[in-house]
Order: structure tokens, then sequence, then C-alpha cells
């Protein structure tokens, strides 16, 4: 991306965001890339960029294990390691190994399934494999904490064994002498020493000529002297040649396995940038938790739509002294591309126009912002900035000048992949002749279908945006009445700068501002009361406004409540009528069992009684009588209903 000018990235704050960034990063690969973060133009690897971070933010907020854990800066010992002829150390070998194996825990993470959940985080490992035949290698030669083992060569092993067998020699023999100085008297304090690796016997200086050896010298004191007894002076010289012997057998199996390794060099230093890039995903997913920051659709074409945006700083700055931080909402499209801002001093516009400004650049970078995720932000080629005072010592310019001059490099360059930034145009002049600059400045940047904000106090730019195809008004709240700033963004109107209301209310003398009032043009003062009172009704819409979805919220509370209450008051007449069934179910059995019971003791009188007639009476009775019941029944209910 270009940035006009070179300072843009600074004014905008961008710095800071880099610093925090790096402070997150934990290997060195990852601190150089933060501080070096590059703003991209291609849609693919902004977009490629975001979903990393996204993915791996999920997996923090998941509190998933992800298995990055070497953070070594081991370059020089990878550089070492394709050069032919060079010999790394044990130690050295054990880094490499350690990162191989995070290396190797990071594949086998990357299963099937997690490949297919997080696949933007298996692009880092897409075009590699792993060798694990590296590991095998170093294991083979080296223990876990570097020591050359001693199965790494035949040779070594017989040096080692001829030097363990001699060093006990040495020691039972050094200890036949101490013993026999000591029993004399002639051994200090410390009894025994070291000197250029030979062992040594320590005895007082006044004795040292009664003992036979090499002296290795005295004290600082000279009260003690350093003697190789003569016993053990040729046991030392081939303990001295076995350790001699030793080392240089190292030295070539290390020399050896260098080698060996050499081979790999260009894919472990491949190892050594996947796990700095995963570091460095990891240090941005880390930032946007920070900054509450999410994915917003990204789109190829110039286009801004913010919904609840916030200036990543200062939500970071205000979280940690527990204040609350207004978002921004706004859209800028092919039909309205430059938003024209004005309200009071310190109401909010510089911070608003940063706040577009600065997560543009974070979201080109590749670095999620703190937006609602339905925010939609394209991509821009061009980033052109003019806020403060640019007087320039160096050039002889007046503000007013440089401002102009800023303004020329706008008009000439300015396209429709630009996105700029003015703050307060045509100020530093006559505010007739610095109004009609800014609106010819204004109308340039439109007709190149530049996108852009830009702040002023002039009222004619107001007007001027109300009627100018691709420009709009907007206005900074503020409250009057207690004479405080809102920071809060409102599309659509243009705001008044309150310059009577502030003086009314700090207590200016009524006089003063009766004389300024005659001064202004009555047209010019009418308007700016006009917005006054205007923004003055807006503000209570809104509270109004507010008040009704308060009451609608209740209404619908109220009205899910009652549902439930209708929906269990059915239920409970459900279960009623289902009682009632039951009951008369329950009804229909007895009489039917009864009924059953006297049709079998019939049958069974008839089998045993004579007189036939009278069972079938019974029968006649039972049967008939019942059949009368239903009747009247029924008979009774039409009269009912009749």
């Amino acid at each position: 991306m270009r940035l006009y000018p070179e300072s843009a990235a600074f004014q905008l704050e961008f710095e800071k965001v880099k610093f925090l960034l790096k402070e997150l990063s934990k290997t060195e690969y990852a601190k150089q890339k933060a501080e070096s973060l590059r703003i991209h133009t291609k849609k693919e690897y902004i977009q490629l960029e975001l979903n990393q971070s996204n993915e791996f933010k999920l997996l923090l907020l998941q509190s998933q294990y992800f298995p990055n854990d070497f953070y070594q800066n081991i370059q020089k010992e990878l550089q070492l390691l394709s050069i032919q002829g060079a010999t790394l150390s044990g130690d050295q070998f054990i880094q490499i190994r350690k990162l191989t194996q995070s290396i190797g825990n990071i594949f086998r993470w990357f299963d099937n399934e997690k490949r297919l959940a997080y696949p933007f985080l298996t692009t880092v490992i897409a075009n590699t494999h792993f060798e694990k035949l590296i590991i095998e290698m170093i294991d083979v030669v080296l223990d876990e904490v570097g020591n050359v083992k001693d199965t790494a060569s035949e040779q070594l092993q017989k040096i080692r064994l001829s030097l363990f067998r001699k060093r006990n020699e040495l020691r039972k023999a050094f200890e036949k002498v101490l013993q026999k100085l000591s029993k004399a008297g002639y051994s200090a304090d410390i009894e025994e020493s070291f000197s250029g690796g030979r062992r040594v016997v320590a005895v007082f200086s006044e004795h040292k000529r009664q003992i036979k050896g090499i002296l290795h010298g005295e004290s600082d004191t000279r009260k003690t002297a350093f003697i190789e007894p003569e016993e053990t002076i040729e046991l030392n010289n081939e303990v001295f040649e076995l350790e001699n012997d030793e080392r240089r057998e190292v030295q070539r199996i290390l020399k050896g396995l260098t080698a060996k390794l050499s081979l790999y060099s260009n894919l472990l230093k491949n190892y050594l940038s996947i796990a700095g890039e995963y570091d460095f995903i990891a240090a941005k997913a880390k930032l946007a938790i920070e900054m509450n920051a999410n994915l917003p659709e990204v789109s190829d074409k110039a286009y801004i739509h913010l919904i609840e945006a916030y200036h990543p700083l200062l939500y970071i700055y205000n979280k940690a002294a527990k204040k609350n931080t207004i978002p921004v909402s706004l859209s800028l499209t092919d039909a309205n591309r430059i938003l024209l801002i004005s309200g009071p001093n310190a109401g909010g516009k510089t911070v608003t126009m940063k706040t577009i400004g600065l997560n543009q650049l974070m979201l080109q970078s590749g670095l999620l912002i703190p937006v609602h995720p339905t925010s939609q932000m394209g991509v821009f080629k061009q980033l052109f900035i003019h806020i403060g005072d640019t007087q320039s010592i160096e050039y002889d310019l007046s503000t007013y000048s440089s401002h102009l001059l800023h303004m020329k490099y706008f008009i000439e360059m300015a396209n429709g992949k630009t996105l700029f930034f003015i703050d307060e145009l045509g100020s530093g002049s006559d505010p007739n002749l610095g109004g009609a600059f800014a609106e010819v400045i204004m109308e340039e940047l439109a007709k190149k279908h530049s996108f852009g904000v830009v702040t002023t106090h002039y009222l004619n730019l107001k007007i001027m945006a109300n009627k100018t195809p691709g420009i709009l008004n907007g206005a900074m709240a503020f409250d009057e009445k207690n004479l405080q700033p809102l920071y809060k963004l409102t599309v659509g109107k243009p705001g008044s700068s309150y310059t009577f209301s502030i003086a009314e209310r700090i207590g200016l003398p009524q006089h003063l501002i009766q004389r300024a009032r005659k001064l202004v043009d009555d047209d010019h003062f009418k308007l700016d009361k006009l917005l006054n009172n205007t923004e003055r009704n807006l503000q209570e819409l809104d509270k109004e406004k507010r008040v009704l979805q308060k009451v609608l919220k209740e209404n619908e509370r109220l009205k899910k409540e009652m549902e439930i209450v209708i929906e269990s008051e059915k239920h409970k007449q459900q279960v009623e009528l289902l009682k009632q069934q039951n009951k008369i179910t329950e009804e229909k059995l007895v009489y039917l069992k009864d009924m059953e019971r006297k049709l079998r003791q019939i049958i069974i009188d008839w089998k045993k009684s004579d007189n036939k007639t009278e069972i079938i009476k019974h029968l006649q009775q039972l049967l008939f009588k019942q059949k009368d019941k239903v009747v009247i029944n029924k008979l009774a209910k039409k009269v009912d209903l009749a």
C-alpha cells in the first residue's frame, strides 16, 4: 500500500499496534515480522492471514492446546549446519532435536478432523513434511542432555572403558599417597586439588621438599604447595592421553553427525520458519482477544461498512482503566464516498477519523479488528492523511502553504482505490477564502471517486455536502446542557460548533457575546442556531426512541409470559379432560366385568338347573333393563339440549 506522507502510519498510531504485537511474540522470527509488518493490497493474501488469526483465536477461546513449544533462535546453528566441514556441539544438536520434535507434534496434531476444522492453519505446513530420521540420527549419538553416548562408536566405547579403569587405578594410588602424607602431618586442610587437569596433593609449604614429585604451584598466601606425587605421574599421563583420545573421537563423531544432518539443513530452516509463523499467528490471535477483535467480511473493491467499530488502542486503554468506549458505525459506498464530519472541538472528530484509518491499516496487515463481525471492509491501494499542524521549517512554508501542498498531492494522485483523511480542511487561512478552496478540493476528490473522511467547522462545506453527489454530512453529538461531548457520530446531518452556546455556558459577559453575534452574518448565525436546535431535537428523539424500544421490549416480554400462562392453562384443561375420559373408561370396565360375571353365573345356573324358563327370565331382565337405561339417558340428553 502506498502511504502519504511517509509518517502516515505513525500518525494513525500503527506503530503502537506493531509494538503490542511484538510484545506478544515469543520467537525472534515473529518479533521481526511484527516489527516489519507489511500492509498488503491483495485480497487473497489478506484473507488468508485474517482467517489464520481467526482460527487460532477460536483455539485460544476454546482453551485448546496447540503444540508449538519451540521458541529458541537457532538460525546461526542451522546456517553452520549447511557449511561443509563444520561441527556442531551436543547442545546445538539437542536444540535441533527439540525443533524437529515440536514440528512432529504439530504434524500429529493436524489429524484429518483438525485439517477440516482449521484449513487455513493447515496451509502453514502444506508444502513440507516431517522427517523423523533427524531425531533418530541424533538419538543414536547423543543422550537427552547432549552428551555423546558410549555406544556412538566402538572406538569411543574402548577409550572410555580404558579411561574408567585408569581413573580407578589413579584414584587408588592417590588415596595411598594421601594417607601416607596425612599420617606424616604434611597434608594441608584441603588435602587435594587439580592443576591443569592433573590430580595434585596440597601440603604445607615447609614440607614440600620432603615429597617427591612435580611442584605445580603455591597458594596466594604461600602457605600451601600443590605437588603431583611421583607415584601418580605416569598414571596421570595415561589418563591425560586417554582424555585427549576421547575428545578427538567425540569431535569426529559430532563432525560426522553434522555432515549427515547437513542434507536436511533447508528442511530444518523451514521447520524454524513454521515454528515462528505459528508463534506470529498466535500473537495476532492474542492481540485480537485483547482488543475484542473480529473477522469482518472482506471485499476486493473500495468499500467501508463499519458496525460498532472501536479505536483499537483506545479500547485497550479504556478497558484497563475500566472506562467505556463509544463505537463508530458508518458506511462509505460508491453513492456516498466522502464523509464530512462537523461538530465542536474535542468532540471526537479526529478520533473517529483515526478509528477508520487504523482499522483499515490493521485489516490490510492481516490483523483482526475491533468491529462487529457483520461489518464489511474493502481493500485500498493508497492511504493519504493530513492531520494537525504541518508547518514546514525546512521549506519555509506556512501552515496554510503546507496544507495546500498536501492537498495538491491528494488531487494529483488520488483515484478510486484511495482512502484519504483530512483534519480541518481549509484551516489556516481567511475563513471565506480558505472555505472556497476547501470546496474546490472536496469537489475534485469527489470527481476522482476517492473515499475519505474530512473534518471541518466551515459552514459552506456543510451546505456543499448536502447538495454534492458522493459527499454526505456527519456530526459528532454534543450535550449542550452540560457542555460535554458525547463522542457519538450521527451520519446524514451537519453539526454545529456550539460557539455561542459554549461561550454562554462558561459565563462570558453577555455584552461581548452580543457584540460577536452582530459581527456575524445574520444568515450564518441563523443557520448555526438551526443546526443547534436540530441536533437538540434529534437527541430528544433518540432518547424517546430508546424509551420506546424499552417499552416494546417489555411488551414483548409480557406477551411471552402471557403465552406461557395460556399454554399452561391449556395443558391443565387437557389433563382434566383426560382424567374425565379415564374415569368414564374405568366405569365402563367395571360395568363390563360385572356383566361378564353375571353372564357366567347364568351359564353355570343353566347347566345345573332343570327350570330353564326361570333362567331365561333372569337373562332377559339383565339385558333389556340395561338397554332401557341407555334409551332413557339418550332421551334425557335430548331434553336438556332442547
